[in-house]
């Protein structure tokens, strides 16, 4: 059963690769000869230098390995090119269905609503779905119907050919758009928390996948140091083998996660307008950078006793490995801003839900203009949206156009999800939609939303005590097989034997200075890489891994330099 099972996956995944072709934008025949037929022929040549370089078995193994990474890359591409299609469809398919609702609740026929919604760049493969279904009606003069039909055979993505196949039997029952979408609300709302929760749940099982690929490249990277006391192998090269693999296993994780982790952005910073916290922002982060470069500079320099030091500063007596972290600790000056203003983006985003609803309700209730009801609502607490709110109401208050009010409203809000609600709201309520229809509309999908982002905030602060805490552990396990290396090097064995033909310990060929060289490199790398994950993990802006990076240095520096102290003064105390 196993071998079956197997093997109808292994033919169903050749039928995909297969189709995959067929869906391509570039001719089946033009990507087999540009593409495919030079990948085999460098498949060929990599086999052929393996058999020609004369090398360690492992790099003469690596070398085809390679040719035959880029001959199946080659080969599946067709099919990774479909699944990201899909994946874009599906990670803005809710914000979709959201405005296509709002636009069907307008004064506007059905296929004004798609015609707009093809023009919406933001939302990717879907604004182009939009686009073939009214070109099918306009130039080839389908029914709307028979139109959505075909295309739902063409998508890659389930939900879209599940909406396409239900609209398209609705539509020709004579059932209206928009009611046929207002049905739909609480099916979208229950899917696409469906998905984001798997998504999760994804991301709690690659973090434990994670930790053990860690730990055993942990393993590997402290054998690597150590065993050539044993082997008589050059340590310096064994320890760089392992060092790349372990940097591949960390950049792989990294787009594996992007890929898992759903692709729901929280920050809006629209062009051309220069907000305050984008000053603040751009002015923290060149300070940051700015005295980083400075400091790493002057401890270069001291460091080779070039510039003069004041006795008093002591600047020698500075262990070795805290000169990393002290050079990038004016990053936490960029990090921790980002880090406040996201926090404020999120508080905006709770609170935004409460005044578009409050906003919507008032409108209609009252049948004055939003500048009318905004002259309330300015005086409502809704934290840190109220004085986005007040600013929104003194700029309608002094006739400014209320497109430029309100773009300068979301501007400032530097919230993705606010940017595009309060875009839909607006155009909903200029082309004749109900303010209470839409502002309830609007609130129940953020309200779903925020509370799924709260779940990954969740789940992202898991995986940074998962992350800080592996840090700290190989650092202690790396220089712990360092000094244990070292320690053995400085003793004078060299014991003879017939049954083992030589030396027992080798230490003629150990490059300390390197090998520490090379663990710190590590912990720059697995710092850099973890403080992207991080981001990637929680969708925040890539800014706050200034703040990561450089305290994922500091955990990795400081348990480093307590455990080469601590095995010094072992060694001291048994001496």
């Amino acid at each position: 059963m196993g071998i079956v099972g197997k093997s109808t996956a292994a033919g169903e995944l050749a039928k995909s690769i297969i189709q995959a072709y067929d869906e391509m934008e570039m001719p089946t025949r033009i990507y087999l000869l540009v593409v495919l037929l030079p990948s085999v022929f460098v498949f060929v040549l990599t086999i052929l230098a393996a058999v020609a370089v004369e090398a360690f078995f492992l790099v003469r193994l690596l070398i085809p390995a390679l040719g035959l990474l880029i001959l199946l890359s080659a080969i599946g591409y067709p099919r990774l090119a479909v699944d990201q299609r899909r994946i874009e469809m599906e990670n803005r398919f809710h914000l979709f269905v959201i405005h296509m609702t709002i636009l069907s609740t307008t004064n506007i026929d059905r296929m004004e609503v798609l015609r707009r919604l093809a023009q919406e760049e933001e939302y990717g493969e879907l604004a182009v779905e939009a686009q073939k279904v009214v070109d099918l009606v306009d130039v080839w003069h389908l029914s709307l119907g028979d139109a959505c039909r075909r295309r739902a055979k063409a998508v890659p993505s389930e939900s879209v050919e599940d909406l396409l196949e239900r609209m398209a039997y609705t539509l020709e029952a004579g059932q209206e758009l928009d009611e046929f979408l207002f049905q739909e609300q609480d099916v979208l709302i229950e899917k696409y928390s469906t998905v984001y929760r798997q998504s999760l749940g994804n991301l709690d099982v690659l973090k434990d996948l994670y930790l053990s690929l860690i730990i055993s490249m942990t393993f590997a990277l402290v054998f690597a140091i150590v065993l050539p006391l044993l082997t008589g192998n050059d340590p310096t090269i064994v320890t760089s083998i392992v060092i790349v693999l372990f940097i591949f296993v960390q950049i792989g994780f990294f787009f594996v996660i992007r890929a898992v982790v759903p692709d729901d952005p929280i920050w809006y910073l629209e062009e051309g307008y220069r907000t305050r916290t984008k000053r603040l922002m751009l002015g923290s982060t060149i300070a940051g950078v700015g005295l980083s470069v400075l400091l790493i500079a002057g401890m270069t320099v001291a460091y080779l006793a070039h510039l003069p030091i004041l006795p008093t500063l002591e600047f020698t007596e500075i262990p070795q490995l805290l000169y990393m972290p002290i050079a990038t600790l004016p990053l936490m000056i960029p990090g921790i801003v980002f880090w406040h203003v996201e926090r404020q983006v999120f508080e905006r985003d709770r609170e935004f839900p409460n005044f578009i609803r409050a906003l919507g309700t008032s409108e209609s209730a009252t049948q004055s203009t939003t500048t009318d009801v905004l002259a309330t609502l300015r005086t409502k607490d809704f934290g840190p949206l109220t004085e986005n709110v007040d600013e929104l109401y003194r700029r309608l208050n002094m006739r400014l156009s209320t497109e430029k009010s309100w773009r300068f409203f979301t501007g400032d809000s530097h919230s993705f999800l606010i940017q595009k609600f309060s875009e839909m709201y607006l155009v909903g309520r200029e082309m004749g939609g109900g303010p209470k229809r839409l502002g309830e509309l609007i609130s129940t999908n953020m309200s779903e939303i925020v509370n799924l982002r709260e779940e990954r905030r969740q789940q992202a602060r898991t995986l940074v005590g998962v992350i800080y805490g592996i840090t700290a552990a190989s650092a202690f396990a790396f220089f712990i097989g360092l000094e244990l290396a070292v320690m053995l090097s400085s003793f004078d064995i060299d014991l003879q034997g017939d049954i083992i033909g030589g030396s027992l310990i080798h230490t003629e060929q150990y490059d300390v200075p390197m090998l520490r060289f090379l663990i710190v490199l590590v912990l720059i790398f697995n710092a850099f890489i973890s403080s992207l994950v991080l981001r990637v993990a929680d969708g925040g802006h890539f800014g706050n891994s200034y703040l990561h990076f450089t305290a994922l240095l500091w955990v990795g520096a400081v348990t480093g330099t307590i455990t080469e102290w601590l095995v010094d003064l072992i060694i001291t105390v048994d001496l």
